[in-house]
């Protein structure tokens, strides 16, 4: 290139070379920072930036200034001619031209850039807003987004008032709203928000708010609902339910025109409200006879043909709409098919009169009072029980202070004293046939008599009556008590004649005073009979059999003292030992036991033991033959080829110590001639 233009490369870089110095010199003579930072909403004539300049150089803008100049100069510094917004222009150019009076100048250029200050609130574009959202959005759903705007685009944080359980923002600096809750169309179908936004960057704080309508809309999640119907909350979920229909027609009779049912026509509305959609009907079951149509528009059921059959027809019928037919519901219709009633219900009387006194009260015949008013419609029909018609109910028409219960006049609410002229009414409820009858009842209101009990009165008694019951079951418990106390008297007792009963008995037998009682002691194989001592007995003499004792011999020992009966040396010792050791009493008693193998010894009177009485065997004449025929065979042996009987023996309470002795009567006329007694001790 140098060989091309060699002589334009020299010139160029001899400029260059000269200009090296020209531009240091220029940069002393005025200087300025090429970009400064101007706050917008400044007052006119603030110093935008001061300009460093030399002695005898002057500044001007370049182009020359013109009124829509923003900028002016004064001396060396750049001042405001306007006030800047931000918003509006966010910098300026400003060419200035530095000369010197040497002629001398130079061109500078300062960028002004308009600084933003918080000075303006935040807005809505709308207010309000209109949304619409379905009651079956599911919760996160998002309902709209109603965002704020700022020109100084700070950071805006939102609230949402009132605070709702269906709604929420989805965080405190973004506008959008979700659903937060399950919504119902039939509960809740508008709410009304107000949504606020905050700016709080310095220096101001501004805020705006608007206001949100949502509009729930109906989903199409119910079935649909037959008329009248009962509605039940099942978990948030609304169920009507139907009771169904029941209707009558005669037998062999077609009835005309559209068939009435109880309680009212068939039909069916849509369980969302707000959509409404149509319904149609139709049979399930029932109609395989095909005595019915129904409307599939209406729900109205005609009769084909009559019935031939008495009873009841069931019939099904389906309820579905007509575009979102998985919506449906079913309900079922009872017709009755009856003989034909020949008589309507007949009033008794056509005009009643009765008196009644309080809420509650039956009402009584004005023309006997101390008879009750009856109020009875009859039926011809019913000839086979005297004309009562079970299905006849009774009414007042028009009133609801007053029920009749069967055919009994009762008032259920207070009225004040009048008479009143009333209208009854008797419906027979399977074929509605009625009759009415005219009824005069005069109000008596009667003041309960003074004196009567009050709450405290009454609170008095009951608290006496609490008190008398403590008492009583103190008292029983203090009887329970000694009575407890005096089972276990008894219970020593019993083991002292026990112990009484066994002295003299075992191989360890003490030494004291053994008796026994040699009469009734005999060995069921053998016959022998052996002493109470056992076979290690001190007597020396091995006892007799009671069957070789005569029966005189038997009796006269039986009447002599105890103590004659008794060997001479087991006497005196006895009766030292005796007195050592604890005295031992018998203790009889009234009671008589029949167990079988037991021997006791009871009476018919208490015989005090002090008075030293002889015990006295009384003739068996009592009325016991049960209890004898019931004795075990056992308990009688032949001797000698005759039946033995035992004789009941009869002993007073004495002490055996004191050697009162036994004594026998003869037998009775009862005996049978027996001559020979068994007698146990």
């Amino acid at each position: 290139m140098e060989n091309i233009y060699p002589h334009f490369t020299a010139t160029t870089l001899l400029c260059f070379i000269l200009l090296i110095p020209f531009q240091t010199l220029a940069q002393t003579i005025c200087s300025a920072p090429s970009s400064v930072q101007f706050p917008e909403n400044n007052g006119i004539g603030d110093v935008v930036e001061t300009i460093t300049v030399e002695p005898d150089v002057t500044l001007e803008f370049t182009p020359p200034a013109a009124d829509s100049n923003p900028f002016s100069i004064n001396g060396n510094k750049l001042t405001a001619a306007k006030v800047f917004d931000y918003e509006t222009e966010k910098s300026f150019p400003v060419r200035i031209t530095c000369k010197k009076t040497t002629g001398l100048t130079i061109n500078i250029v300062i960028i002004v850039v308009i600084g933003n200050l918080n000075d303006n609130p935040p807005s809505f574009d709308k207010n309000p807003y209109d949304v619409q959202v379905s009651e079956i959005a599911p919760i996160g759903t998002t309902v709209g987004q109603f965002a704020a705007k700022d020109l100084d685009n700070p950071t805006l944080y939102y609230t949402l008032t009132p605070e709702s359980d269906y709604f929420r923002l989805q965080s405190p600096t973004s506008a959008v709203i979700l659903v937060n809750a399950r919504l119902d169309y039939e509960k809740v179908r508008n709410v009304q928000l107000v949504l606020e936004v905050l700016d709080t960057q310095e220096p101001e704080r501004y805020s705006a708010t608007t206001t949100i309508a949502v509009t729930i809309l109906d989903g199409d999640n119910r079935p649909p609902w037959f008329q009248p119907c009962t509605p039940h909350n099942m978990n948030e979920n609304v169920i009507c339910q139907s009771t169904g229909y029941t209707g009558f027609v005669v037998l062999s009779e077609q009835e005309p025109g559209v068939l009435p049912l109880k309680p009212g026509p068939l039909y069916a509305i849509d369980g969302d409200s707000g959509i409404n959609e149509e319904i149609t009907y139709s049979f399930l079951s029932g109609n395989d006879a095909g005595l019915f149509e129904i409307n599939s528009n209406t729900g109205n059921i005609t009769m084909l043909k009559p019935a031939d059959v008495l009873g009841t027809i069931t019939l099904t019928v389906l309820a579905s709409q007509k575009v979102n037919t998985h919506q449906f519901a079913t309900t079922t219709i009872t017709i009755s098919v009856q003989v034909k009633s020949l008589h309507p219900p007949k009033f008794q009387k056509d005009h009643y009169e009765g008196v009644i006194s309080s809420v509650g009260a039956m009402a009584m015949d004005l023309t006997n009072k101390d008879t009750p008013l009856q109020i009875i419609a009859t039926d011809e029909d019913y000839a086979a029980t005297a004309g009562l018609n079970p299905h006849i109910t009774y009414s007042i028409k028009g009133r609801s202070e007053f029920s009749i219960i069967n055919g009994f006049l009762f008032m259920t609410k207070e009225l004040p004293e009048e008479t009143l002229s009333l209208e009854v009414l008797a419906l027979d409820s399977t074929n509605d046939e009625t009759a009415t009858a005219q009824l005069s009842v005069e109000v008596k209101l009667v003041i309960n008599p003074s004196g009567e009990y009050g709450t405290v009165e009454m609170a008095a008694l009951g608290a006496t009556l609490g008190a008398l019951l403590l008492i009583c079951l103190v008292v029983i418990g203090v009887l329970a008590h000694r009575m407890q106390n005096g089972k276990a008297d008894w219970k020593k007792i019993y083991e002292a004649n026990i112990f009484r009963s066994s002295l003299g008995q075992g191989p360890s037998q003490k030494e004291g005073i053994q008796y026994t009682n040699e009469a009734f002691q005999r060995d069921d194989d053998d016959g022998g009979s052996t002493g109470s001592s056992g076979p290690e007995t001190k007597s020396e003499q091995t006892p007799k059999s009671v069957w070789d004792i005569p029966t005189k011999e038997a009796i006269e020992r039986s009447s002599a003292p105890l103590h004659d009966l008794l060997p001479d040396d087991t006497s005196d010792v006895g009766s030292d030992k005796a007195d050592s050791e604890k005295e031992v009493k018998p203790i009889l008693t009234k009671e008589r036991r029949v167990e079988e193998g037991y021997k006791s010894v009871w009476f018919k009177a208490d015989i005090d033991p002090s008075a030293k009485e002889e015990v006295v065997i009384l003739p068996d004449n009592r009325e016991d033959s049960e209890e004898e025929d019931e004795e075990p065979p056992s308990s009688s042996k032949k001797h000698d080829g005759k039946p033995q009987k035992n004789s009941k023996v009869l002993f007073a309470d004495t002490d055996l110590d004191s050697g009162l002795g036994v004594k026998i009567e003869e037998p009775g006329d009862d005996s049978d001639g027996d001559e020979e007694l068994d007698i146990d001790l």
